[in-house]
């Protein structure tokens, strides 16, 4: 506070803003040299790398990546799924949102399969040509070329509904994963009769939600540790189709486009308790989980992503939630039935300035050396991705995309699929995320924005002073045809062919899927699937732990990753040089297993309290 004009300042008073203005320059003379060592230190890497590179890497970093090729063998795996979103030309919002995707063993036989989720024709068109979601079973021999073999028909997914997203998990304990689509419109449960077979068992189980509602990504969860799983469903915005034409977005000097979810209401999130019997109840509200705007009151969340985690390592699966224009929401799970949220708290609702974001597809993941978790999400053009990582504070986190290598490299992109894989088995979690623009018209506004938009690789490597951070990929490491520009959204991963390294599939709107086969091919991994007790026998929030080379990493066990999307439960290990891998085991339930994993093509099965 400033004196009063016309009164002297006292002696006192004097003595204290000298000593305020002492303490303020020596705070400029410490920010000064601190900085001064962090850019010594980038330049004298500089230095040491001789040059810069035309990507903007040293060539310190360049050379410092692994190459490891990625070939797209789409079309001679024998996919031809090309997604619908059943555009007419009046440019509706879910028409450039959708393309779910999901790696899982439909059969039982112990491969992943495909499944691609699928618009279809709106009810108003007049020239109806309904599609469906797409069903691809994985028929690679041993040693061979990849091939799967469509058998969408007769399937029982083979449904006409305005999909949106997938889900799967095994909701009966039977041993066999069952599969939830998300729809603009009401969602769908599919019961897994095994063989390839599914049955919808919508109406039965209570699962459908509104008619009106537009869900997006949804995860099957043990919430309330009964031992089934329950399952979250997000949803983004009350939406219709005369309020889109009455919004009328447009692009200066272009007419009409997709436009923001910023002048259309929030919706509340679904959670659906597992009841046992095939039966759901839905009880969102008494969980805690409505949130409202404070000013009007209306529901304030527009969700499309979902990360479950156990943020403070209590044993209760908590929900990050990614919206889209509205501050994220981190449900913490409070062991009893309900949520609170506490994304302001957490520090996971806005970016460093107190600002909203176009958060989209969120994956969440222990990081480094410390295996500190880190949680990131993908956002709108402009906007960089984010990458949260925990603080030594409890529940408290930090984004920290620019010092980790990713901010400005992601900053141009506009991104919606991401998640954590190591696609050169070195132990270290790497990044992939899926970018692509929501209007075909936007490349002509000049800003520098294109419609299709390259994926971006990041490497888990070392970065300034010796810390752990990410390095963005060149296309000579890993081949032109994961970098080909796409309008993608959803993504997932798999070893399809049994061959020890994780391949990727992406989705895009309006268009064929890529399926990038990498091409690692390491001499020592070994493959791990959980077993769990009860009625969660996908073990959805176990943790696995291991050492490589000395040091110790995590991977979380669960299939929800990405936008709208799904990747293979099994997890895949590096063995370095040995022949196997010692794994602890964190089940749910928090007991503790230690088991010594061979090396090998066949996935090992770790049985809860057994032998696997």
């Amino acid at each position: 506070m400033s004196s009063p004009p016309n009164r002297p300042i006292e002696p006192d008073e004097a003595q204290t803003q000298r000593a305020l203005w002492r303490s303020a320059l020596l705070l400029v003379v410490v920010v000064v040299a601190v900085l001064g060592v962090f850019f010594w230190q980038g330049e004298k890497q500089q230095t040491n790398s001789e040059a810069t590179t035309g990507d903007g890497l040293t060539e310190v970093e360049r050379d410092a990546v692994p190459a490891v090729r990625f070939t797209d063998i789409t079309r001679e795996a024998g996919i031809t799924f090309v997604q619908a979103n059943g555009a007419t030309g009046e440019k509706l919002l879910p028409e450039t949102m959708g393309g779910g995707v999901a790696f899982f063993d439909c059969d039982g036989d112990g491969d992943q399969d495909l499944l691609f989720v699928n618009g279809t024709a709106w009810p108003w068109d007049k020239d109806k040509h309904p599609t469906t979601a797409a069903l691809y079973r994985n028929d690679t021999p041993a040693g061979g070329p990849v091939k799967f073999t469509d058998i969408t028909a007769g399937s029982g997914l083979d449904v006409p509904i305005y999909g949106m997203g997938v889900a799967v998990g095994d909701y009966d304990g039977d041993g066999l994963a069952d599969v939830y689509l998300t729809a603009v419109g009401t969602n769908h449960l599919f019961h897994n009769l095994g063989g390839g077979k599914f049955k919808d068992v919508t109406a039965e189980s209570g699962i459908g939600g509104p008619a009106e509602d537009w869900s997006t990504s949804a995860a099957f969860f043990d919430y309330d540790h009964d031992g089934d799983l329950d399952l979250f469903v997000c949803n983004y915005v009350r939406w219709d189709r005369d309020l889109d034409l009455r919004l009328d977005h447009q692009l200066p000097g272009i007419g009409r486009a997709y436009g923001p979810p910023l002048n259309f209401p929030g919706q509340f999130p679904l959670l659906f308790r597992n009841d046992g019997g095939g039966k759901f109840t839905e009880v969102g509200a008494k969980a805690g989980l409505d949130i409202r705007n404070p000013i009007n009151g209306d529901p304030q969340g527009k969700a499309l992503g979902v990360a479950v985690v156990d943020l403070d390592r209590d044993g209760w699966l908590d929900l990050v939630v990614a919206n889209d224009t509205v501050p994220n929401f981190v449900f913490r799970n409070q062991g009893d039935g309900t949520f609170k949220e506490v994304g302001a708290k957490s520090g996971l609702a806005l970016d460093a300035f107190g600002g909203t974001r176009g958060a989209m597809g969120i994956d969440a993941a222990p990081l480094d050396e410390d295996n500190q978790l880190a949680i990131a999400i993908g956002n709108f053009a402009n906007e960089m991705t984010a990458l949260y990582v925990a603080q030594p504070t409890p529940m408290l986190f930090s984004d920290e995309a620019l010092t980790r290598g990713i901010g400005s490299a992601s900053r141009m992109s506009l991104t919606f699929g991401v998640f954590f894989f190591d696609y050169d088995l070195d132990g270290w979690l790497d990044l992939l995320t899926v970018n692509g623009h929501i209007d075909p018209d936007i490349g002509k506004l000049g800003h520098g924005q294109s419609y299709r938009q390259a994926t971006q690789l990041f490497w888990n490597g070392t970065g300034v002073l010796g810390r752990r951070a990410f390095v963005p990929v060149p296309a000579g490491k890993v081949g032109e045809d994961l970098f080909k520009p796409i309008v993608g959204r959803g993504s997932a991963y798999a070893d399809v062919d049994g061959d020890g390294d994780l391949d990727v599939v992406l989705t895009q709107i309006a268009g064929p899927p890529l399926l990038l086969r990498n091409d690692l091919n390491p001499a020592s991994y070994a493959r791990v699937q959980l077993v769990g007790q009860g009625g969660n026998g996908m073990a959805i929030g176990a943790r696995i732990t291991f050492l490589q080379n000395g040091r110790a990493h995590s991977r979380l066990v669960g299939p929800t990753r990405g936008y709208l999307s799904q990747s293979e439960l099994p997890v895949t290990l590096p063995c370095g040089s040995g022949k196997s891998v010692k794994v602890e085991v964190i089940w749910p339930d928090q007991s503790h297993q230690t088991v010594e994993v061979p090396a090998g093509d066949s996935v090992q099965k770790i049985k809860q309290g057994g032998n696997p």
